[in-house]
């Protein structure tokens, strides 16, 4: 891919805490040329982002041909926990006639995302959409875990464990996002997660797959031309 320029991927984790998105993409692309791999994490929107629409931020770490760009959460965050808690679209001043029917607006936001994908596909731009599936018992025994280690202590926060008692309606945020942006050309893959290295394995054999199906190829040299620098080597190490 590198080699041919003519494709960039761009590949999507999302998924609840501690289901395994930063340990899956150290250890599934930990083999990766570090000079063509990206990876761009997204928390909570600052003033800045807020101020534009709601795709600007994610545009500036999309790959370029060539390159794997890796999304650690996504443009989808904007219809999870956004749908979760609604209340936060005041802090993004998008015009009151577009907020007043949220369905409405969830229904446009997965139309918007889906052409997006769309576009990136037609461009050269593949997405493949990843989520990690973890069961709440799991969770919530990893979160003891962490609490437990003083060197993963500070990855807890009294906000992770307050999102917790919205866990149903995350569930259902993620189902209707899924449902509603898999396409064939942009599908997404649920990974059961409550196995890491099971998780991995899946996450690894997806990516092999997807890359085996690009039709990618070495950029051939003219013979000609192939002789002429093989010619000027020797002579210059006479």
């Amino acid at each position: 891919m590198h080699a041919h320029e003519r494709y960039g991927l761009i590949v999507l984790f999302q998924a609840m805490d501690a289901a395994g998105k930063d340990s899956g993409i150290r250890h599934v692309f930990k083999g990766v040329n570090p000079t063509r791999f990206r990876v761009a994490e997204f928390k909570k929107p600052h003033d800045e982002e807020q101020s534009h629409d709601f795709m600007w931020r994610f545009w500036k770490d999309m790959p370029e041909r060539g390159y794997i760009g890796i999304f650690n959460r996504s443009y989808y965050e904007e219809v999870l926990p956004l749908k979760v808690h609604p209340e936060q679209l005041e802090e993004s001043s998008i015009p009151e006639e577009h907020t007043q029917n949220l369905d409405t607006l969830w229904k446009t936001r997965y139309s918007d995302l889906v052409n997006i994908e769309d576009y990136l596909y037609r461009n050269g731009f593949p997405v493949v959409k990843i989520y990690l599936h973890v069961a709440k018992e799991e969770q919530g025994q990893r979160l003891i875990n962490r609490l437990k280690d003083p060197k993963k202590q500070w990855k807890l926060s009294e906000n992770d464990l307050k999102e917790r008692d919205y866990w149903d309606k995350y569930i259902q945020a993620y189902d209707d996002a899924i449902s509603n942006t898999a396409t064939s050309r942009n599908p997404w893959y649920i990974i059961p997660s409550d196995d890491r290295l099971n998780q991995q394995l899946i996450i690894a054999r997806i990516m092999v797959e997807i890359l085996e199906s690009l039709p990618t190829r070495y950029p051939k040299r003219d013979e000609k031309e192939v002789e002429k620098h093989k010619k000027t080597i020797e002579k210059q190490d006479k």
